[in-house]
């Protein structure tokens, strides 16, 4: 397509829109992700000799368009909603202003890095919702569907709001904590599980999480933990950051067997964690059964979104440029009305009710409009024009969501570290109502259109008929 357009001498400035038409999960929400990769992309975007020499071997490609490449940076500008922050579906989480082959040539690298990692800290979002503020550790590297999966689905699995990984690597490269216990074969590398324990507290004794369900979890690893610890008590060793871990079983049950026991040995505080093919369902349900456990390892249904695997982002051509700088919008139609796109250049902004903080809708309005937040404001449902919502005056506050990101070619955006965005991703989330958060029929956020934008829509659609019909 990038030679098509070269060769057609076609370089237009144009709008693109990548945006998503479901939450994933069958949510009320989706946490944005992936945007420090993004950056990191575009601004190292060139073809190398070795690039071009392995275009020209597959004879699809002119001289006269190689040497372009050869030369080739983005130029372009780009804007996004930042990291950490809610989004939901329609509204475009990122916008990018270039000429058409440059535009046309980061869709898939964009989409493939954001797609990926908004999926994943979703997925974290909700199974740190069930977990009611317990600590939640990434756990999922050896499930991940490869390495850069694994690496960069911790980074978007702390921003959800996970308090950690078992994954060193990502831990190193992102500078966030680094959490972990000890396997089965640890245990069973010793002569018997009593000797596994102490030798691992005597090495550990800051960090002794003690996996007592090897043989059995009730009659041999609970008291051989508790010897342990009572030896560690004895010796003078402050106990901290200590407890045990439980990968098998009946986790409400044994949990509750488990609390009991350490309580009656005098040890209350103890950390009792539990792994074994967790997802927030089974954490929710768990939670209701009154189990008694304070920390959470989720692996594979996290680390691969197990029951969503995919988010399902988009790119979309929306407007291009005329000579004077004037959009020309774009639309594509459907059949399907979910798959029609909004035309022209965007904004979006976000609508707080004032007296909450709580979000009451997202507007996505062309890129000119402005609103006062004095005045009252009509909302209506783009497809079911007849459900309107009035929000009085004074009531609300709005912000835009969309940030220059690149300007004309060059960054103007400096990524915050990954335990900022995920301070920033808590703040977020608790803009969302409680009914947006549940797992079952959540409660949407409207995404509405603003008039001069439907308008607008309804011109372009009206224009194509009569095009497609002959009419005049």
């Amino acid at each position: 397509m990038m030679q098509g357009y070269f060769k057609a001498r076609n370089n237009d400035v144009v709008v693109f829109d990548a945006f998503y038409r479901e939450n994933p999960c069958g949510g009320g929400y989706a946490i944005a992700c992936g945007l420090e990769q993004v950056i990191d992309y575009i601004k190292n975007l060139q073809f190398s000799a070795d690039d071009i020499r392995y275009l020209q071997s597959l004879n699809m490609f002119d001289e006269d368009f190689l040497k372009y490449l050869s030369t080739f940076r983005f130029s372009g500008s780009i804007y996004a909603i930042p990291e950490g922050t809610v989004m939901f579906p329609r509204e475009p989480f990122i916008k990018v202003i270039a000429p058409i082959m440059e535009a046309q040539l980061v869709e898939t690298a964009i989409l493939n890095i954001l797609n990926h990692q908004s999926l994943i800290a979703t997925k974290a979002a909700r199974v740190c919702y069930a977990a009611q503020n317990d600590g939640v550790m990434e756990f999922g590297l050896r499930r991940a569907q490869g390495p850069d999966s694994g690496i960069y689905g911790a980074r978007a699995a702390v921003i959800g709001g996970c308090c950690g990984t078992s994954n060193v690597l990502a831990g190193q490269i992102f500078n966030i904590p680094v959490k972990g216990t000890h396997a089965h074969s640890w245990i069973m590398s010793f002569p018997d599980e009593y000797t596994a324990f102490k030798t691992y507290a005597e090495l550990y004794p800051n960090a002794c999480i003690l996996l007592v369900d090897t043989y059995d979890t009730l009659k041999s690893g609970i008291p051989n933990a508790i010897r342990v610890f009572q030896e560690m008590k004895d010796a003078g060793v402050k106990l901290h950051n200590y407890g045990i871990r439980m990968d098998s079983g009946d986790l409400a049950y044994l949990s509750k067997k488990v609390r009991q026991m350490l309580d009656t040995a005098g040890f209350p505080d103890a950390i009792i964690s539990a792994s074994n093919d967790l997802d927030e369902y089974l954490i929710e349900t768990l939670k209701i059964q009154g189990a008694k456990i304070t920390s959470w390892g989720v692996g594979t249904s996290l680390i691969t979104s197990r029951d969503c695997p995919a988010f399902g982002g988009v790119y979309k051509l929306a407007a291009i440029r005329n000579e004077d700088g004037h959009f020309t919008p774009k639309i594509k139609l459907s059949e399907n009305t979910e798959k029609v796109t909004n035309p022209g250049n965007k904004e979006i902004y976000r609508i707080y009710d004032k007296e909450t903080g709580k979000i009451r809708a997202d507007l996505i309005c062309l890129a000119n409009e402005t609103f006062d937040e004095n005045e009252d404001m009509v909302l209506f449902d783009p497809n079911e024009t007849w459900k309107r919502t009035r929000i009085v005056g004074g009531t609300y506050t709005m912000r835009k969501l969309l940030v220059p990101i690149f300007e004309e070619g060059k960054c103007v955006y400096t990524s915050p570290s990954v335990m900022e965005i995920q301070s920033i991703c808590t703040q977020e989330k608790a803009t969302l109502w409680d009914e947006n958060m549940r797992f079952v029929n959540p409660s949407n956020v409207y995404v509405d259109l603003s008039d001069n934008l439907y308008d607008l829509k309804q011109k372009v659609f009206n224009e194509l008929s009569a095009a497609k019909y002959h009419i005049v």
